[in-house]
């Protein structure tokens, strides 16, 4: 079988004055040993997670591997529709969410206590999660996050980047405007992801496209809002 994606709940980048609106990216990805879901959104994102499995014929019961870039709520306050999927996540972002930096306000209240629920996998280093499919240190906005790399037919090389690389301005920057690590790691994160990638899902923007040799995006960012 060969490797595939798709962003079952479109991440966007809106901002208010204080706070934002923006949701993450969830990307479902087909590998040879069974989906894996990468980042789960928060309570917001529940209903349209929900449907986005339906529309591939799923049920949260029929995942059984959730990738968690970095612990920020907005990236896996869902955890808990996954009760029986395995869960990896970076040793290194574990253990920085105990005690995280002074200005990072986004670590949701008893993850770990909801974590330990599960079936959770340590990550360090660069590794697997199927063949196709591999993981890599992307730290600069938290120390722990991570990412994915995709080895697709269609598509060349997909990065799954989560808050590493959270939108087009960072592309263009090469520089996060969120760190909670280094600007050091973030500029070599991004600069890493860019030199691999193909394609790049960031966390909170459409899908980048190389094409030669600068990132495009297609799609636009939608927010629907309704009153009632």
């Amino acid at each position: 079988m060969a490797v595939d994606y798709d962003i079952i709940v479109k991440g966007n980048n809106l901002s208010l004055r204080e706070g934002f609106l923006a949701f993450a990216n969830a990307t479902l990805i087909f590998t040879p040993d069974g989906p894996v879901l990468f980042d789960t959104g928060h309570y917001c994102n529940r209903l349209p997670l929900l449907s986005g499995l339906e529309r591939h014929g799923m049920k949260p019961a029929d995942v059984k591997a959730v990738f968690l870039s970095h612990l920020h709520f907005d990236h896996c306050n869902n955890i808990d529709l996954f009760p029986d999927a395995k869960v990896y996540v970076s040793r290194r972002e574990w253990d920085y969410a105990m005690s995280p930096h002074e200005r990072d306000l986004f670590m949701p209240w008893m993850i770990h206590e909801q974590l330990q629920k599960h079936n959770v996998e340590f990550v360090d280093g660069e590794g697997r999660v199927s063949d196709g499919v591999r993981y890599f240190p992307a730290p600069g906005h938290t120390p722990g996050s991570y990412a994915l790399e995709l080895d697709t037919e269609t598509k060349g090389r997909v990065v799954i980047a989560g808050d590493a690389v959270k939108y087009a301005k960072e592309v263009a920057m090469r520089k996060s405007d969120m760190v909670f690590d280094t600007v050091e790691n973030s500029t070599a994160t991004i600069s890493r992801i860019l030199d691999r990638a193909d394609r790049i899902v960031p966390g909170h923007f459409p899908e980048l496209i190389k094409r030669n040799g600068v990132f495009e995006w297609d799609d636009a960012a939608e927010f629907a809002l309704m009153v009632r």
